[in-house]
């Protein structure tokens, strides 16, 4: 279902990530900075809780939370060998095949005046054994009624810290794939249709929040969005995220600076865009003003022309009314930025624990009860507010299962008593209409009208 909505989506942020070791490993530390540079800075001690990291094929796993810093700065991550592990900006390992690499953890140049970096083995393994689950997931065909109609609603029940991932079309913001495609690229044992996408103006970004692998891929601040945590746990709320940066140069002088999109082809006469590698090896346009990030140091200024996105960095694009912002950035500059996560009230909230999410909405269970205001959550779109379609949803169960469901046919204050019935704690909407779509163990239950921008993901063996 396409979103009419035109409210500005405002900002990008990254996401905290944390990483589980066994507490009996023997910690590691590191102090680097020698010679005369080094005597100018400030060593950090990095210090991590074990000396070295064993992975299993299909299970990410974050390093940062467990990270220890003796002063506040900012690190960077890389691995010597992306072809047996990778590790993306959050600091999240993800497997790629058996074999042995290194994790190389150190500060930032953005922050100035620091200096030490961490050095850590890392063997990736097949898995000993399947993913134990608490129950396997089940697939239902159920009858509800409402107010005296009676709806066919299919649902899939799945056990709480099941692994899940958000999924994109082709594994890129900006593109289209069916949804058997999506979820087999991921190698997903069951999939729904996620986030609102652009589906008739040509260039299908989406509208919904994106998060996976502790980083987002897409800012949507509108809606509800549902969030899947490190311990299993799962959360629902009207997740907002905003960025806010700084920019050093060589002669000391620092700088503030914005982004209000990430990942969108920019529209309109304005627009501040940071674009990340979840976007593609290169903006796709000819970009008014693009600073190039790599490694937290600007190595390129573009102007007119595309450029390409670094794939441990990213691009920040200034056109029309914010272009007077590229001027604060100059080559050999530090780059950073900060973040924060709050609802629609703006009180701030943490998501810190989130390794993936899909924004959608409207909300149509909390606590318990229905909590339908599609209004107050950005919404201006008739499907959404007062007309009837095909739904999908998805809800969190009082044991903290999760349900997920389609209908064919019904109004969103409808979706909501159906949910509540099917024994929804919380519970939001997901994209409908032609979008909704629902696969199990290979079967397609509900069969999406058209191509999609991207899922949520689950399986007991998924290829992030």
């Amino acid at each position: 279902m396409k979103r009419t909505n035109s409210k500005t989506i405002a900002a990008a942020a990254l996401l905290a990530a944390m990483l589980a070791v066994s507490p009996s490993a023997r910690p590691a530390e590191a102090v680097t900075g020698s010679g005369a540079s080094a005597g100018q800075q400030q060593t950090v001690q990095l210090t991590y809780p074990a000396a070295a990291i064993d992975l299993s094929m299909g299970v990410q796993l974050p390093a940062g939370r467990k990270l220890k810093l003796s002063a506040p700065v900012q690190v960077l991550y890389a691995t010597g060998n992306p072809a047996v592990a990778k590790v993306n900006a959050a600091g999240v390992l993800t497997p790629v095949a058996p074999g042995r690499t290194t994790l190389t953890i150190s500060v930032s140049p953005a922050s100035a005046g620091y200096a030490g970096a961490l050095k850590l083995p890392v063997t990736v393994a097949k898995p000993a054994m399947p993913v134990k689950l608490a129950f396997e997931p089940k697939l239902e065909a159920r009858t509800v009624k409402i107010a005296g109609r009676s709806f066919a609603v299919r649902t899939v029940t799945i056990p709480k810290g099941m692994p899940v991932t958000a999924g994109y079309a082709n594994r890129r913001i900006g593109t289209t794939q069916s949804l058997a495609g999506i979820a087999s690229a991921y190698q997903a044992d069951i999939a729904i249709n996620g986030a609102f996408f652009d589906s008739y103006s040509g260039i299908p970004d989406p509208y919904g929040m994106l998060i996976s692998g502790g980083q987002p891929a897409h800012i949507g601040n509108t809606g509800t969005t549902i969030g899947f945590k490190w311990d299993g746990g799962a959360v629902m709320d009207t997740l907002r995220l905003s960025i806010n940066g700084t920019v050093s140069a060589a002669d000391g002088r620092t700088r503030s600076w914005y982004a209000y999109f990430m990942n969108r082809l920019p529209t309109g006469q304005s627009a501040a865009t940071l674009f990340t590698p979840q976007r593609g090896k290169t903006l796709g346009f000819a970009a008014e003003n693009a600073v190039v990030v790599q490694r937290g140091v600007v190595t390129a200024i573009r102007h007119g022309a595309d450029a390409a996105i670094p794939a441990d960095g990213f691009v920040i694009v200034y056109q029309g009314g914010e272009a007077g912002q590229a001027e604060r950035f100059s080559v050999g500059a530090s780059v950073s930025y900060t973040l924060r996560t709050t609802n629609l009230i703006g009180a701030s909230v943490d998501w810190s624990g989130v390794h993936t999410a899909v924004g959608a909405g409207p909300r149509l269970v909390a606590d318990g009860k229905v909590a339908l205001d599609a209004a107050a959550e950005g919404f201006r779109d008739p499907k959404i507010l007062t007309g009837g379609g095909a739904r999908s949803g998805i809800a969190i169960r009082r044991d903290g299962s999760i349900l997920i469901a389609t209908v064919p046919g019904a109004t969103m204050k409808q979706w909501a008593e159906i949910m509540l019935q099917l024994g929804a704690g919380q519970a939001m909407n997901l994209d409908g209409g032609a979008s909704s779509g629902m696969l199990f163990q290979g079967r397609t239950v509900t069969q999406p009208g058209r191509a999609l921008s991207n899922a949520l993901l689950f399986g007991k063996q998924l290829r992030y």
